[in-house]
């Protein structure tokens, strides 16, 4: 997810052991980078998550009106 210019960072503090701290400067990896794309990841996958649960009902009732009916105006379908 990429960043937006006009949202400005929080500054937040974090605790690493040090030998973690030191492997991450070792490999040249960027903490903060590192902890920014693992957030946004959880983030997202909360909120798929969320909605998931929140259209189970409908996706469940969507899929069972098309296993009786058939896909809608298939007849009109030129492909496969």
């Amino acid at each position: 997810m990429p960043r937006s210019p006009s949202v400005p960072d929080c500054t937040t503090d974090l605790s690493l052991p040090d030998e973690g701290d030191k492997d991450a400067k070792e490999f040249g990896i960027n903490v903060s980078q590192t902890c920014e794309r693992a957030i946004q990841r959880a983030v997202q996958a909360q909120t798929d998550h969320q909605w998931v649960s929140r259209y189970a009902d409908f996706v469940r009732a969507y899929n069972e009106m098309l296993e009786c009916d058939g896909l809608p105006l298939a007849q009109y379908r030129t492909l496969g």
